[in-house]
């Protein structure tokens, strides 16, 4: 079984122009432990076929057709397990996003909360699809460990924990976002131009 199989997925967007396709069937698949690179131009649609996937389009924007199998489970919007639920389809995406599949962004800006500390951001990621309960907002045992991760960043954001996101840099904004990303190990990982705002090194 595949760990990822897209089928003649198009995505559509609403504008004042009249519909436009941005995705228009596209189909590839994807092995456990394979990397897979999709590479074109700008606007030919990598992010808004890696967005669509997610379930993460804009308002005017939606999956008009095709199929996303994800570990052999249809996830597609348009899937007749939804028959529509838009509800339905949420409440599954919001178990697989950051568990299962972790999106890095093109923009170092989206995936973090600019007015919350590294920690905060931090611990978001790491209980993201956990039933929330009253408890201390982070533990001594937690910081610990994400000091151990940031570490390994190389960038001195170990000793920054209670820094605000929105402070840092673009560079250190998208390590952060790398990080967070990996922090689930999830089985699957987007990266959406994710070395942009990297130093080369």
């Amino acid at each position: 079984m595949k760990l990822l199989e897209i089928n003649n997925l198009t995505t559509e967007f609403t504008t004042p122009q009249g519909q436009v396709q941005a995705v228009r069937d596209v189909s590839y698949s994807l092995d456990r432990g394979e990397i897979f690179g999709i590479v074109g131009e700008s606007g030919s649609g990598k992010s808004v076929g890696m967005l669509s996937l997610m379930g993460l389009l804009a308002a005017n924007g939606r999956v008009v057709e095709g199929e996303i199998l994800f570990n052999g489970e249809d996830i597609s919007p348009v899937s007749q397990k939804y028959h529509g639920d838009k509800k339905a389809y949420e409440k599954k995406m919001e178990t697989i996003r950051g568990n299962e599949i972790g999106m890095v962004f093109q923009d170092p800006m989206t995936g973090t909360a600019a007015g919350m500390q590294i920690e905060e951001n931090l611990a978001l990621a790491a209980r993201r699809g956990s039933k929330r309960f009253l408890k201390p907002g982070i533990t001594q045992k937690e910081r610990e460990y994400y000091k151990e991760r940031l570490a390994s960043l190389g960038l001195g954001l170990e000793d920054r924990l209670t820094s605000k996101v929105g402070l840092l840099s673009g560079g250190q904004r998208q390590a952060l976002t790398l990080l967070m990303a990996t922090l689930k190990k999830p089985r699957l990982l987007l990266l959406d131009e994710h070395t942009a705002a990297l130093d080369p090194k």
